[in-house]
């Protein structure tokens, strides 16, 4: 469906009308929900957490960025293209930049005035409003040094550089406004396009697919494509002497590792299993729901490892195989089911932690209900008053690894393996490339299973404190006496 409006033009504005062809062709009326003049767009996107990034008014289709990197100075110069439609009429809009120093704006071709407030908010004001349901394109163009955001809690998020004079992309919540102008939250997902040019000597992956190289004065150009929306802190751009490992899924589905220098013989054994790992996530999660797969293997130890789409990065010598399952298990829960706010991140953690018992158990005999019930009686009261919802700015990646599992594994039993097994292949498919909360997939969850869950929700996922033993010793996970 595409959506038409009308506008009242003023008579004295010739340049309106021209204004009016160019946001998409559509002449708009003015009427409710501030036709005319417009608003300014909110500066955050209101998760009750990180109020203040991501921004509201329109919705990102496409991120089309070139950039030139020098890795010997640390410059980098960019032009981001984005296509976007207004969600209201908009007097103006915000991006999210850090530290970088912008040069110009333009919005459909338009010069558009821009200021900067705050860390990282860039507000950019069009020479004419762009009205509700019609696309506009807007292109930055900003240049500098990109510095990580260091978080007390959450460590550093962001571009980062490497022992090896390279650089790399690597955080949550929040990432991509390091290096680039973004509507930084997981709520705008949009396809993302990278032509990154740097010296011949180094190598470059990001996420997607590669599409082409070609030499320029500047060195080479390096060419990705993500079909697949993501979330902004998804994507990646990884620079550096890679060892490149280039090979396909049965399907066709292409797969790209990347070594850093100095990348142990066990870690690239563990990649050469990825194929073997995608078979059996999809087995239990459904069809791999990208088009294109591996990883990046970095030499820095960063404290973790991250599921950027199709493509996850792992901190130096955590390329084991219980990561890459973890990872991977991510791009089904995580990825291309994202958050609908943080504090549904055990959507994402509790699910991709869950995929390691699963492993375990096809791969290594592991007896699962042994398992839980060893851990349910040796856990801490701190384990158990642990949040799996609601956990609080900070605290989102924690209790999500250990306690999350455990929690699933109950809930299979509570609402029955057969139901369990089902919204575990089908989630994926009914929210995919979209956002989804916990209330959702409990929902969800009691539809397959044409049972009441709240009490058990309230027990594990919504509360604190050790479940009574109706939840947590449910069907044959009781002990024997």
């Amino acid at each position: 469906m595409r959506l038409q409006h009308r506008w009242r033009r003023p008579a004295v504005t010739v340049v309106a009308t021209l204004a009016a062809l160019s946001l998409g062709g559509g002449i708009a009326s003015a009427g409710q929900d501030g036709y005319g003049w417009g608003t300014p767009g909110a500066d955050g996107a209101g998760d009750s957490y990180y109020p203040q990034d991501g921004n509201g008014g329109y919705d990102v289709a496409d991120y089309d960025l070139a950039v030139t990197y020098a890795p010997d100075s640390h410059q980098l110069t960019g032009v981001q293209t984005i296509s976007a439609r207004a969600t209201q009429t908009l007097s103006s809009f915000n991006l999210d930049l850090n530290g970088l120093t912008v040069d110009s704006v333009r919005v459909n071709g338009l010069k558009a005035k821009f200021t900067r407030s705050g860390d990282h908010e860039l507000t950019v004001t069009p020479l004419l409003p762009l009205l509700r349901g019609l696309p506009f394109r807007a292109v930055i163009t900003y240049h500098g040094v990109p510095a990580p955001i260091s978080d007390p809690s959450l460590g550093d998020n962001g571009w980062q550089y490497a022992e090896t004079g390279g650089a790399f992309v690597a955080g949550e919540p929040k990432s991509a406004s390091t290096w680039y102008p973004v509507n930084d939250t997981p709520r705008d997902k949009a396809t993302f396009h990278l032509a990154i040019t740097v010296p011949d000597a180094w190598g470059v992956i990001a996420n997607g697919r590669e599409l082409a190289t070609h030499k320029t004065a500047k060195g080479t150009t390096h060419t990705w494509a993500e079909t697949t929306p993501a979330a902004p802190y998804m994507t990646t751009v990884a620079i550096d002497k890679w060892t490149f490992d280039k090979r396909k899924r049965k399907d066709g589905t292409p797969i790209v590792s990347a070594f850093a220098p100095g990348t142990p013989d066990s870690t690239k054994q563990a990649d050469a299993r990825l194929p073997e790992i995608l078979d059996f996530l999809e087995s239990k999660f459904g069809k791999y729901p990208v088009d294109a797969a591996g990883g990046i293997y970095l030499a820095e130890p960063i404290g973790f490892s991250l599921e950027t789409l199709s493509r996850p990065i792992y901190s130096g010598r955590a390329g084991n195989v219980d990561t890459i399952v973890h990872e991977n298990a991510h791009q089904w829960y995580g990825d291309t089911v994202a958050v609908d706010h943080w504090k549904d991140v055990c959507l994402n953690e509790c699910f991709a932690s869950y995929a390691e018992w699963l492993w375990d158990e096809a791969k290594n005999g592991v007896n699962l209900d042994d398992q839980y019930r060893q851990q349910v009686a040796t856990a801490s009261d701190r384990f158990w008053n642990g949040k799996l919802y609601d956990m609080g700015p900070g605290n989102e990646f924690t209790y999500v690894y250990s306690k999350g599992p455990v929690a699933l594994h109950a809930l299979s039993k509570y609402m029955g393996e057969a139901a369990f097994d089902k919204v575990l292949k089908t989630w994926n498919s009914l929210h995919r490339n979209g956002n989804a909360s916990m209330q959702e997939f409990q929902k969800y969850c009691e539809s397959v299973s044409h049972k009441d869950l709240q009490g058990f929700f309230d027990a594990w996922i919504y509360g604190s404190g050790k479940p009574s033993d109706q939840y947590l010793y449910p069907g044959d996970l009781k002990p024997a006496a």
